[in-house]
């Protein structure tokens, strides 16, 4: 079943993309949390966090931190600093069942969150 996020990738429903590749896609949030809030996807379909598997997804991963620090860098915030966040499972908060970063910046983060 695909995902409003496959349906992102795919160009079936418009998105504010910021940084794209062969492998990840970054947009904004359409309910930003902070004044920069950009979710960063895998552009194949993978659910939660708990399905993965390293030895076969470790190098997107790393392409996913890479396209983090590279979106902060160019939204201003990497100097003063900014939170990346996976939401897994119900309880985890997550809505959409394909992994996601939040990469969310340009105020102070309050801890503990949620």
């Amino acid at each position: 079943m695909s995902t409003i996020f496959t349906k992102i990738i795919n160009r079936e429903i418009p998105a504010d993309i910021v940084y794209e590749t062969e492998t990840v896609l970054a947009f904004r949030d359409i309910n930003p949390q902070a004044p920069v809030h950009v979710l960063i996807i895998p552009k194949i379909e993978i659910p939660k966090i708990t399905d993965i598997n390293g030895k076969e997804h470790s190098a997107l991963l790393g392409e996913m931190y890479d396209a983090a620090n590279k979106i902060a860098k160019e939204e201003g915030i990497a100097e003063s600093g900014f939170r990346l966040v996976f939401n897994c499972g119900d309880n985890g908060g997550q809505e959409v069942y394909h992994i996601h970063m939040h990469l969310l910046g340009g105020r102070k983060m309050t801890w503990p969150p949620g």
